[in-house]
């Protein structure tokens, strides 16, 4: 068996004890598996186990390899997990099924405009930066809600959850936990939280969706 797929069922496998352990309801955490710098050749063996949910960072790397893996396997689900500049925005409706980095105003409004011209409506998730790292994308949690309501109210878009990647050198449990306060006051439903090194302490925090690359792939 292709090491990728033992990987792949050796993180479901700690996803469902997590879940269990925190008393969380089964199969409510899904496993996004980030494919970025991964040819379709090394994404493939993964796809023919069956997993389809999927997470890039770029655009442009993304269209040069999902459209030709997806008339194989239509039901793949791909998401957006890194920044998106207003100038992808085109690109990345027409790709994306989910974009988890709705950061500011001005990719509101560029996705507003570009999904009614494309009548493609992906599931879209607003990027909170919980440390307030300067460097990092993503809206500051004490505007959160705010942004979420602006996002509805003056660009109608559906906000269907909320996303964040917490500091390196921070416990992530409190900032997992922020996350899930924040989606309970503005009404939200999906949390994409947790990755490689942390993806069991945010299934146990209610994680919806955790973001696994190097523990499946390897390292490039």
């Amino acid at each position: 068996m292709h090491g990728s797929v033992v990987n792949l069922h050796s993180i479901l496998n700690r996803i469902d004890v997590a879940a269990r352990e925190a008393g969380q309801q089964a199969g409510k955490t899904r496993l996004v598996a980030v494919t970025k710098t991964f040819g379709a050749d090394e994404i493939l063996p993964v796809l023919e186990t069956g997993q389809r949910i999927f997470g890039e960072n770029r655009v442009q790397e993304a269209q040069s390899k999902w459209p030709g893996l997806r008339q194989r396997f239509p039901d793949i689900e791909l998401h957006l997990i890194g920044p998106l500049q207003s100038n992808k925005t085109a690109e990345a409706v027409a790709l994306f099924d989910v974009i988890e980095t709705v950061d500011r105003e001005k990719i509101a409004s560029a996705l507003a405009a570009e999904m009614r011209k494309q009548a493609r409506h992906p599931t879209l998730l607003v990027q909170v930066n919980t440390g307030d790292e300067p460097q990092k994308a993503g809206i500051s949690p004490k505007d959160a809600v705010a942004f979420v309501e602006t996002c509805r109210t003056r660009h109608g878009l559906e906000i269907s959850g909320l996303m964040c990647i917490p500091p390196a050198d921070e416990n992530p449990g409190p900032h997992f936990a922020l996350l899930a306060k924040l989606a309970a006051q503005a009404g939200l439903d999906i949390l994409s939280m947790g990755m490689s090194g942390d993806f069991e302490i945010a299934t146990a925090l209610g994680a919806t969706h955790v973001r696994v690359g190097s523990a499946i792939f390897g390292t490039r």
